[in-house]
């Protein structure tokens, strides 16, 4: 599966906000200098996902803020990821 994500780096704070089902804008407090932000960018995805980082890789977009994350996750087991932590978060409010 294939993630586009665009990337803004050296923001004030990590934030991830999904555009669409894979797509996703990332902010990370991370330059972007010697791939600190693109580091930055998978581990923000790890998280957000629940996966392994190396499960991720970027396949494209390296020194760009558009970049693509190859996830070796299944479209389906990524919306269930999705889905518990939307659901997770509901409970917690």
């Amino acid at each position: 599966m294939i993630i586009t994500a665009f990337v803004k780096p050296h923001a004030r704070h990590n934030l991830i906000e999904w555009i669409d089902e894979d797509t996703v804008k990332i902010s990370v407090t991370a330059v972007a200098e010697k791939g600190k932000a693109n580091e930055a960018v998978i581990e923000r995805l790890s998280e957000e996902l629940g996966i392994a980082k190396s499960r991720m890789t970027i396949v494209r977009g390296f020194t760009t803020r558009m970049k693509q994350v190859e996830v070796t996750i299944s479209a389906e087991e990524l919306h269930q990821h999705r889905r518990k932590k939307t659901a997770d978060i509901g409970k917690s409010f």
